[in-house]
């Protein structure tokens, strides 16, 4: 798969070389960190595999995220509701067949939240997900919302099966991702009075249980993520997922109907962006939009990091594509 593709500022004269191939690297903002130290996934210099192409969500809105119960062999997306207004918060989940990547049920989740990122906890033979909750005027979910999945079944915030949390009660525009394999989860936040998010990395059983008072890294969204040029703090990067696996933030942003997809990974100890990479994957699907991350590791043994494209020339008709990178260094 091509992954080589120009880009308008530094990486046009790399011919797709990733920041860590070049041997350069961005600041950090204020970090408090004491997160094991692992492997991290390589961006660059490796091919990206696919999951899947062209599958039909239960709604023909934008996958905004998706998320893996790798215990239960479940994969779940999320997407803004059909026919809802976009800042109405309402959502859909649907849940596709493993391997074979159809789908096979949904659950409605009114005045929810965007989906940024969702997270999916195996709990036995159930899976507990994990979204924003508490739509705001934009239709961002201000807290985190906690249920099990039960297809057919249409929550709201104040439904009995809804446990809310509010992990930065001064925060906003909460949202999370789980890292299964280590058991931690990674929430984003917006904090009172400020334009840039952070992110804290959480036990998931503390969590779990609504301990969110100590973190193993509470660190700023460096700015090379947050603004699409580093010489124009005014023209904001496009953010679409997270994810980590073991010590290290995995971030994606990107456009539509451009070649600006964008692979991050970000050491939580320090703050730092360790690899900047242009993904070329999916580089044929039309509309192609760059939405979600997940891990997972594999029955083999196997962790992937995975990223998620919308695709599809007509609105309402949008089309599910997910791609992997397996290589740790």
């Amino acid at each position: 798969m091509n992954e080589a593709l120009s880009r308008r500022t530094l990486l046009r004269a790399g011919g797709g070389l990733s920041v860590a191939a070049l041997g350069l690297g961005y600041g950090a903002g204020a970090v408090s960190a004491a997160v094991p130290t692992s492997k991290r996934f390589q961006l660059g210099g490796q091919a990206s595999h696919d999951l899947y192409r062209n599958r039909e969500l239960y709604n023909g809105t934008v996958m905004q995220s998706f998320a893996f119960d790798q215990t239960n062999q479940r994969l779940f997306t999320a997407q803004l509701r059909e026919g809802s207004p976009g800042t109405s918060g309402d959502l859909c989940i649907t849940e596709l067949a493993w391997s074979t990547w159809t789908a096979i049920g949904h659950m409605y989740l009114t005045g929810f939240g965007h989906a940024v990122s969702i997270g999916a906890q195996a709990v036995g033979t159930s899976t507990y997900l994990w979204t924003d909750v508490d739509a705001d005027t934009a239709g961002y979910g201000r807290r985190l919302a906690r249920f099990k999945y039960s297809d057919g079944t249409t929550l709201t915030p104040s439904s009995p099966a809804v446990t809310t949390y509010t992990p930065k009660p001064s925060a906003d525009r909460h949202t999370c991702a789980i890292d299964p394999t280590h058991h931690r989860m990674i929430v984003r936040y917006l904090p009172a009075d400020s334009g840039i998010h952070r992110f804290a990395a959480h036990d998931l059983t503390a969590a779990t249980n609504g301990d969110f008072g100590h973190p193993l890294a509470d660190l700023r969204q460096p700015d090379r993520i947050t603004y699409l040029d580093p010489d124009d703090t005014t023209v904001r990067n496009s953010f679409q997922g997270y994810t980590a696996y073991g010590q290290y933030l995995y971030c994606l942003t990107g456009h539509s109907d451009t070649d600006d997809a964008t692979l991050w990974s970000v050491d939580m100890n320090t703050g730092a962006v360790t690899e900047e990479f242009l993904t070329g994957a999916g580089s044929t699907l039309t509309f192609r939009e760059p939405e979600g991350m997940a891990v997972h590791t594999t029955t083999g043994g196997e962790p992937r990091l995975f990223f998620g494209f919308a695709s599809g020339s007509t609105p309402g008709e949008r089309l599910s594509n997910v791609f992997y990178k397996n290589v740790l260094v």
